[in-house]
């Protein structure tokens, strides 16, 4: 595969974010092999704490270090994307697993085709690439997504991700782990971002390097950040869940009560109407509060697309005014790579 070319007077700015904790065993070859696949690319590597020399041995390979001391991936994530500017955002783990080469090809879909998010789908010939347990949770955690907020993607825990700047200006980080990926994924999903996912290569780590991510522990930390973006960004549904519970819950207990008054003229217990009574109550406060925090949810969607709109309007004008060679070469682009649908 060719690697991006893109004029030195481009307007089109393409960094790499690699974020890092102990990778000093795949970083320089990280940094290496971004570097041949993205010739014109600033490389940034993102220390966070690392005590095996992974900041130095990046700085040796040619990357722009700097640190995140706050310890986890969505901290470090958070300061890449705002210390940094850029067109197009590369976002890659450090760790040597990823194929450096789909870069190129992720960068053409995204300008290609006006994407927001183009994904490197992992692909492993090697079980020892990708644990069974990873797999089964990524696919658990996958569908979990796809119920909760529609169409989605077949691999939404890939590290390998390329951005437009739109895209990283309307995107809050919130947040701390390895909770970002999705995150991401469900911020694509509820603004109905167009997105990709292209094929990448999965390699077993270098010897050496050890995976960060406990399957179990951060497995449950993913799903508590499915549920806390369902209960922010689709209220109404979840509110209105509860409140359905709740509601059920009064109705079976009201239900012999009323029984034996229809029968008797008798309401003989009286702690069970007044719970049941108090059950129905807090289900229609439960309704109501998912109503006005559906409205308040839209309102911040609606900024956040406003922001996504007005950057690549910016961007699209800036491209405008870039070299009539600029201009040809993204257009050629075009011609190679079709129209993608908004998700794959």
């Amino acid at each position: 595969m060719e690697p991006l070319a893109v004029p030195p007077m481009s307007k089109t700015r393409v960094v790499v974010l690699i974020p890092c904790y102990n990778e000093a065993a795949a970083i320089g070859d990280v940094v290496r092999d971004f570097r041949s696949a993205l010739p014109d690319a600033r490389i940034y590597v993102y220390d966070n704490n690392s005590s095996d020399g992974t900041a130095a041995i990046a700085a040796e390979a040619g990357a722009i270090v700097r640190f995140e001391t706050r310890q986890g991936k969505g901290h470090v994530v958070r300061r890449m994307l705002s210390e940094t500017d850029a067109d197009v955002y590369v976002m890659v783990d450090g760790d040597g697993t990823y194929d450096a080469s789909t870069s190129s090809e992720m960068v053409r879909a995204l300008l290609a085709n006006h994407l927001a998010m183009v994904v490197g789908r992992r692909v492993h010939e090697s079980s020892g690439a990708y644990p069974r347990g990873h797999v089964f949770g990524n696919r658990t955690l996958t569908s979990a997504v796809e119920l909760l907020f529609g169409r989605t993607f077949t691999d939404i825990l890939s590290g390998y991700r390329v951005f437009s700047r739109a895209f990283v200006a309307s995107f809050p980080v919130t947040s701390r782990g390895f909770e970002i990926e999705t995150e991401l994924t469900v911020h694509a999903l509820t603004l109905n971002l167009p997105a990709q996912e292209i094929q990448s290569a999965y390699r077993v780590r270098p010897s050496g390097s050890h995976s960060k991510l406990r399957t179990y522990h951060d497995g449950f930390r993913i799903l508590g950040m499915i549920v806390r973006l369902f209960r922010t960004e689709r209220p109404q549904l979840f509110y209105s869940l509860i409140g359905a519970l709740l509601l059920l819950t009064s109705v079976s207990m009201a239900i012999p009560i009323v029984i034996t008054f229809l029968e008797t003229g008798l309401v003989p217990r009286f702690p069970t109407a007044i719970l049941a009574s108090a059950v129905a109550v807090s289900s229609l406060l439960s309704f109501a509060c998912g109503l006005i925090l559906d409205t308040v949810t839209q309102g911040r969607r609606e900024a956040k697309m406003l922001l996504y709109m007005a950057t690549t309007r910016n961007q699209e004008s800036s491209l405008e005014e870039a070299p009539d060679v600029v201009r040809s070469t993204i257009r050629s682009w075009s011609h190679v790579l079709p129209r993608s649908k908004s998700s794959q």
